[in-house]
């Protein structure tokens, strides 16, 4: 669909767009291009091609190139500044299934405070559809983190990303008088000298929480003010804008949780503190009697630890709808990433600049194309992979090697950080079914004429099973497994694992387990796995057991490993108290 403002290239191969009626009077709608810069961020983060010289305005300089830069892309706007329509999505769904993509990448699903059931949410309708097209569906996990049971986007069919930090910082530092640096982080192109000449006062003593209204005006002109209001009714932009506009030449914002996601403050020098910073601000703050300081541009910082870390606002399972799944499924950087941004953004150009080609954003949005590219390359390298072997491919070769380690946990992360090469061999894969899928909603609590409003079709002699219970979840061929015991209880689940390795496909794996947490024991057999020939299925089974006298207590995380001497699959489970 071309407009005055958009044809067909060879690398955007096809585009579409949905309006609600309404907008259709207006011309600047009628068009598949990118309104406000998202849909242009996460498509070249999936698969844009190699460029050089990409940048921030300087910043995060060097070649940027998208996951799968040798695909094509076909591009469907479901979205206007009125919002995502559920037709338009059912729509678009329909019409790449129509179109033959082969792995769509959706970066956007409803708030966890209104999280639809299955049957009435249109994404996992439509990606059911997909799915049964054998077309890989990718998900971002949603944005309402830390808190738990958050994630969105958690049918088993979709494949659910988190986002994760990377190893860049885009620091902007303070210095107090004397030479003192305090390390802060935030995108601003301020213009202060970088010798600190500019009066800093702590925000408290001229207003009450640096919110509209509080300020003393006279007493913040000119100076440098140290906010450390923790009011969540306003954001780190409300409270900057209101120093800004009563005459403060910068702004110290104290967040631990946004301290690693960089805000963009463009020209205004602004930074964000952790609060274990605030003590020597303040130190030097009452220590002095007239305390100076200054706020520098920012820099990127390479090689920056701790990463990676899980993002404060990934979304955290368990899943509301689903506590038998574990989700999300996979994490993939979502913070702070550069990527393509449309070039007439005069909204978000820093005074004096022209628009730039690039922006820096974070999202479980931009986690999301990171898989789907890499889902693209697994599908280019494995023809014959469906949706569930490249979900599995991926999430099997995962690593969980985080940082605070003991404060993250599967519903954080999933199968662990995705790996852009691992999985193109992962060596074996889970082959989850349609049937596996219909029987999840069996189990779910939907009869076959509620099924029928999902998915697209059902096998004719299909019906759901007697017995029925959301405690069945469990069994279907997911890479991962969760289950829930009572008080001296055991709980069997099987799995079935596919010889994909090329070559004569003999290979031997041999089982390692490991579980944290205390009150549960797993046993699985058989201990080792011998496969003859590519293509062939050989099962295992897992008893979960509480001790004798003993409780599960809280979520017992774990995981099954089965190891050649080329290959490690790894599939991560939960036991939860029922």
């Amino acid at each position: 669909m071309t407009a005055q403002d958009f044809t067909s290239t060879r690398k955007i191969i096809g585009a579409r767009y949905y309006n609600d009626p309404e907008d259709d009077d207006d011309d600047d709608y009628l068009t598949p291009r990118d309104f406000v810069g998202h849909g242009t961020h996460v498509a070249s983060t999936a698969a844009g091609v190699e460029v050089q010289n990409a940048s921030y305005y300087g910043l995060a300089a060097g070649t940027a190139r998208g996951g799968s830069p040798g695909s094509r892309i076909a591009v469907y706007r479901v979205c206007t500044p009125a919002g995502c329509r559920s037709s338009s999505i059912l729509a678009a769904f329909d019409d790449a299934i129509a179109d033959g993509v082969d792995v769509l990448s959706v970066s956007l699903g409803a708030s966890s405070l209104s999280m639809p059931d299955f049957k009435d949410d249109t994404i996992s309708i439509g990606a059911f559809h997909a799915v049964e097209s054998g077309i890989t569906v990718v998900c971002s996990a949603g944005n309402d983190g830390p808190d738990s049971a958050t994630v969105v986007n958690a049918a088993p069919w979709i494949l659910t990303v988190a986002a994760t930090t990377i190893d860049r910082d885009f620091e902007s530092d303070v210095v107090l008088g004397g030479g003192k640096v305090v390390k802060g982080e935030a995108i601003n192109f301020s213009k202060l000298q970088k010798s600190p000449v500019y009066p800093l006062m702590y925000g408290k003593t001229a207003m009450k929480n640096c919110i509209s209204g509080s300020i003393d005006k006279a007493k913040i002109n000119g100076t440098i003010v140290l906010c450390e209001s923790k009011d969540p009714g306003y954001s780190l932009f409300e409270k900057e804008e209101e120093v800004r506009s009563q005459g403060g030449v910068g702004v110290i914002l104290v967040d631990d949780l946004t301290r690693r996601v960089a805000s963009t403050f463009k020209k205004f020098p602004a930074v964000v503190m952790s609060s274990k910073d605030v003590p020597e601000i303040l130190s030097y703050i009452n220590s002095t009697k007239n305390p100076v300081a200054t706020i520098l541009a920012t820099v990127a910082t390479p090689k920056y630890k701790p990463a990676p870390e899980i993002a404060y606002f990934s979304a955290r399972g368990p899943s509301q709808n689903s506590e038998n799944i574990i989700k999300p499924d996979i994490a993939a950087p979502g913070v702070n990433i550069l990527a393509a941004w449309m070039g007439n953004d005069l909204g978000g150009t820093p005074e004096g600049k022209d628009p730039s080609m690039f922006n820096v954003i974070s999202g479980t949005s931009m986690s999301c194309p990171h898989v789907s590219g890499i889902a693209a390359v697994v599908k280019s390298h494995n023809p014959s992979f469906g949706p569930s072997e490249i979900k599995s491919a991926i999430m099997t070769t995962g690593s969980n090697r985080y940082y605070c380690p003991n404060q993250t946990t599967p519903f954080d992360y999933g199968a662990g950080e995705m790996s852009p090469t691992a999985p193109l061999q992962p060596g074996l894969v889970y082959e989850t079914t349609t049937v596996d899928y219909l029987n999840f909603l069996c189990y779910h609590g939907y009869n076959t004429t509620t099924i029928k409003l999902i998915a697209k079709s059902i096998p004719p002699n299909f019906a759901c099973p007697n017995n029925s219970s959301p405690d069945l979840i469990s069994d279907i061929n997911y890479p991962s497994i969760s289950v829930k015991l009572g008080k001296e209880q055991s709980r069997n689940v099987s799995r079935t694992l596919t010889n994909v390795a090329t070559g004569d496909g003999n290979s031997t794996y041999t089982l390692s387990t490991s579980i944290g947490g205390k009150g549960v024991n797993v046993h699985v057999s058989p201990s080792q796995l011998k496969f003859t020939k590519s293509g062939q299925k050989l099962t295992y089974y897992a008893t979960f057991s509480t001790m004798a006298g003993s409780s599960v207590e809280g979520d017992v995380f774990g995981a099954i490993t089965w190891s050649s001497d080329k290959f490690k699959v790894r599939t991560p489970f939960v036991v939860s108290s029922s």
